[in-house]
C-alpha cells in the first residue's frame, strides 16, 4: 500500500510541476493523454507531422551513422538544447548529435505529434526507443524528445531538441551532477528578461494551484514532456494537472535563464529551476527547463514546453 501511495504521488508530480522537480516516485494520477487537442488545420496537421517525422527519421539515422555532415547542415544557427553536461548550442550539440562515440543498434520512433507554434516554427514530440551505448554506456532505453523545425529559406532546420528518459519513478534516483550548473547568470537582454518573467508568473500561479492564472498566461495549443517523460498531448489536460492540489512549495529560483529567438515572435526559454518545498512528501530535485513562448497580439504565451531531471545522462 505504501508503495501505491508513492506511485499515485509521484504520477501526479510528474505532471503537476509544470516547471518542475523531481521526487522519488511516479507519474500523474490520470496518465498522459495521446490524442492531440482538434487543429483548425487537420490536413496541414497531419501532412507536416509526416513530414517532420521522415526528418525526425532521417536524424537518428544520421546519429546511427557518425554523418557528420547531415547535423553541421540541419541545426540552426541559433540551436539551443540540452545534453548530459547541460545547455546545448549548435557547436556542442553537433558534437554530441554527431554519435562519434555511440554504437546503436536499433531505434524507433513512434506516437509523434506536431504543433505549429507559428507558421515557420513547428513542436514535434515522440517517444523514442533505443538499443544501444554512447561513451561506453548504455543509452537510455525509452525517453520522450521534444525538437522545434524552423523553416528558413524552403528547408526545416532544428533549432532545438531535448529528451526526457521515461523511468520508473518509485526507483528514480537523484543524477550525481544534479547539483551542478556550469550555464552561467540569467542572461541581461530585453528577451530573456521579458520571457523569465512571464515564467514567473506560470510558475507562482502552478504553486498557488490557480487554473484561472494558469489558463490566461496559456496558449491555445500547447504539448508538454515532463520530468518522468510522461507526454500531455493539449492544453486541456495540462491545466487539470497542475492545478491540482499535493505540492506545497515554498519558494523557487529560476536561474541561469536565457532566451533564445527564432523569430520576434517566438521564443525559447531554458533555465535551471530549483524548488524549497515537497510533493506528495516528496522533496523536489533540481531541472533543466524549457518553455517555448509565442507573441499573441501583445502577450507572450506558454506554448510548450519540456523538463529534464538536471544531471541526467
Amino acid at each position: 500500500m505504501k508503495n501505491e501511495h508513492a506511485r499515485l504521488a509521484a504520477r501526479r508530480l510528474g505532471s503537476l510541476i509544470r516547471t518542475s522537480a523531481l521526487c522519488a516516485c511516479a507519474l500523474i494520477v490520470f496518465g498522459s493523454a495521446r490524442a492531440g487537442e482538434p487543429s483548425s488545420k487537420p490536413g496541414r496537421s497531419h501532412d507536416l507531422a509526416r513530414e517532420l517525422g521522415a526528418l525526425e527519421e532521417r536524424s537518428y539515422a544520421a546519429w546511427q551513422a557518425g554523418d557528420a555532415t547531415f547535423w553541421d547542415a540541419i541545426l540552426a544557427d541559433e540551436f539551443v538544447g540540452w545534453g548530459p553536461a547541460g545547455r546545448l548550442d549548435k557547436r556542442t550539440a553537433a558534437a554530441a548529435l554527431r554519435g562519434t562515440d555511440c554504437r546503436i543498434l536499433h531505434y524507433r520512433l513512434q506516437d509523434e505529434q506536431a504543433t505549429e507554434l507559428t507558421p515557420t516554427v513547428e513542436l514535434l514530440t515522440h517517444r523514442t526507443e533505443v538499443d544501444g551505448t554512447c561513451h561506453g554506456k548504455p543509452v537510455a532505453p525509452a525517453s520522450y524528445t521534444a525538437t522545434i523545425y524552423v523553416r528558413r529559406a524552403g528547408h526545416w532546420r532544428i533549432a532545438y531538441r531535448a529528451q526526457s528518459a521515461i523511468v520508473d519513478p518509485v526507483k528514480a534516483v537523484k543524477p550525481a551532477g544534479g547539483d551542478l550548473w556550469n550555464g552561467g547568470a540569467a542572461r541581461n537582454d530585453v528577451a530573456t528578461r521579458t520571457l523569465l518573467a512571464r515564467e514567473q508568473a506560470v510558475v507562482t500561479a502552478w504553486k498557488d494551484h490557480d487554473a484561472a492564472r494558469m489558463a490566461a498566461l496559456f496558449g491555445p495549443q500547447l504539448q508538454f514532456v515532463d520530468i518522468f517523460g510522461d507526454h500531455i498531448a493539449n492544453r486541456a489536460a495540462a491545466l487539470k494537472a497542475w492545478s491540482g492540489e499535493g505540492c506545497e512549495v515554498k519558494s523557487f529560483e529560476l536561474s541561469g535563464a536565457k532566451a533564445t529567438m527564432l523569430a520576434p515572435d517566438i521564443g525559447v526559454l531554458t533555465y535551471l529551476g530549483v524548488f524549497d518545498g515537497t510533493c506528495f512528501g516528496q522533496a523536489l530535485w533540481p531541472i533543466w527547463a524549457t518553455a517555448f513562448y509565442v507573441k499573441h497580439g501583445d502577450a507572450w504565451l506558454w506554448s510548450s514546453g519540456i523538463n529534464v531531471l538536471a544531471g541526467a545522462p
